[in-house]
C-alpha cells in the first residue's frame, strides 16, 4: 500500500477512496443505482466540510490479498473472465462491462487502503463503495465478488498485527458473507443488524445476529444498534469496520424497515461517538442504499460522510 502511513498536514483530514470505475464499472442498464457513486462525490465536494475531507484514489488490490478471504478458483476465474453466466447473474450487476474486474479490484484496493490508513494512523476512514457482505468464500452474490470487509479484517490481524477487529454491519441485509467467511478467525468478532426478513432469506450465523421485524422503525432500530455496539465494546477491538448502509432508511425500495433520515443520524452518532471515548479507529464502508428516487439515499450518505468528517477532526492528530 502506498501514501498510508500519514495524516494530511497539522489538520486531521477525513480520507475517503474512490475512483471513476466505481460508477463507471458498472452497465448503465444494471439493475443497480451506479449514479450514486459521482452524485454522492459531487454533493460533498459542495459541502460546508469538504475542507476537511481529502479524495484518495485506490490501487487495484493484488491477487495475494483476495486469497485472504476467497478460495483460488473463484479468485483466478473471476479475473480471467470465466465466471459462469449463472455465478455472473448471481453477483448481478449485469451486464457486465469490459471494466467490471478492474472496477472490483479497485473498490476492495480502497477498502484495504483505508483500513490500513485509518491503523496507522488512527480516527475515521472511508471507501466510498464497497460493504460487499454478501460475497462468500468461493461465489458472489447480492451485488458482491469479492467480501471488502473480510478481506480488510483479515487483512488487518495478519498483515498489520491488529489484535481484534470488530465488523459492525447496520446495513438492513445481514452480513451472511461476511459471517461464513470469518467464522473461525477468533481474532474478527462479526456483529449484524438487519431486517429479519429481508435478503438473504437464507441467513448465515455471524458470531452476533440482531434481526429486526420488519417496519420497526427507528425506536426498534436504534435499540438493536445499541445492542450491538455494547457487543462490540465489551469485545475491546482496536479496530472497528463499520457497514454503514442506509438502506433500511422508509424511502428504501428493498429496506422494508422504515428508519428515518433522523434515526440514520443518531446511528452514525452513537458508533462514532462509542468509538471515539475509546479511540478506536473507524473504517466506513459504504454499503446499500436503492431509493427511488435516489435522492433520500444521498442525503443519508451525505450525512454519513459530513458526521465521520467531524468526528474524525476530534481524534488526536499523533494518534493511534
Amino acid at each position: 500500500m502506498s501514501n498510508i502511513g500519514e495524516v494530511d498536514g497539522q489538520q486531521r483530514r477525513f480520507p475517503l477512496w474512490y475512483h471513476p470505475l466505481y460508477t463507471e464499472g458498472i452497465h448503465p442498464e444494471a439493475r443497480f443505482p451506479r449514479d450514486r457513486y459521482e452524485l454522492l462525490r459531487l454533493r460533498l465536494i459542495d459541502s460546508d466540510v469538504f475542507e476537511t475531507m481529502t479524495f484518495r484514489t485506490p490501487g487495484a488490490l493484488e491477487k495475494n490479498l483476495l486469497l485472504l478471504a476467497h478460495g483460488s478458483d473463484y479468485v483466478h476465474r473471476f479475473l480471467a473472465g470465466e465466471l459462469t453466466v449463472k455465478e455472473e447473474k448471481r453477483i448481478g450487476l449485469t451486464p457486465w462491462t469490459p471494466d467490471m474486474i478492474q472496477r472490483t479490484l479497485r473498490l476492495t484496493g480502497g477498502a484495504v487502503e483505508a483500513t490500513e490508513y485509518a491503523v496507522m494512523n488512527g480516527g475515521i476512514s472511508g471507501n466510498m463503495a464497497g460493504g460487499t457482505h454478501h460475497a462468500h468464500r468461493d461465489f458472489g452474490s447480492g451485488y458482491c465478488v469479492f467480501n471488502d470487509l473480510a478481506i480488510s479484517a483479515l487483512y488487518a490481524v495478519h498483515r498489520l498485527n491488529v489484535e481484534r477487529v470488530a465488523v459492525l454491519d447496520l446495513d438492513v441485509h445481514q452480513g451472511d458473507g461476511t459471517a461464513t467467511i470469518l467464522s473461525d478467525e477468533s481474532r474478527v468478532c462479526t456483529i449484524s443488524v438487519h431486517c429479519e426478513t429481508n435478503f438473504p432469506f437464507r441467513k448465515s450465523t455471524s458470531d452476533h445476529d440482531l434481526p429486526v421485524a420488519a417496519q420497526g422503525g427507528d425506536v426498534a432500530y436504534l435499540e438493536k444498534v445499541q445492542e450491538a455496539l455494547d457487543i462490540c465494546m465489551d469485545f475491546e477491538p482496536a479496530l472497528v469496520l463499520f457497514q454503514a448502509g442506509v438502506d433500511g432508511l422508509e424511502a428504501d425500495a428493498l429496506g422494508k424497515l422504515s428508519v428515518s433520515r433522523a434515526g440514520m443520524e443518531e446511528r452514525n452518532r452513537l458508533v462514532f461517538e462509542a468509538a471515539h471515548a475509546r479511540q478506536i479507529p473507524v473504517v466506513i464502508f459504504m454499503g446499500g442504499g436503492y431509493a427511488k428516487p435516489i435522492e433520500a439515499t444521498l442525503e443519508a450518505f451525505v450525512d454519513l460522510f459530513t458526521a465521520a468528517a467531524k468526528w474524525n477532526q476530534t481524534y488526536p492528530t499523533g494518534s493511534p
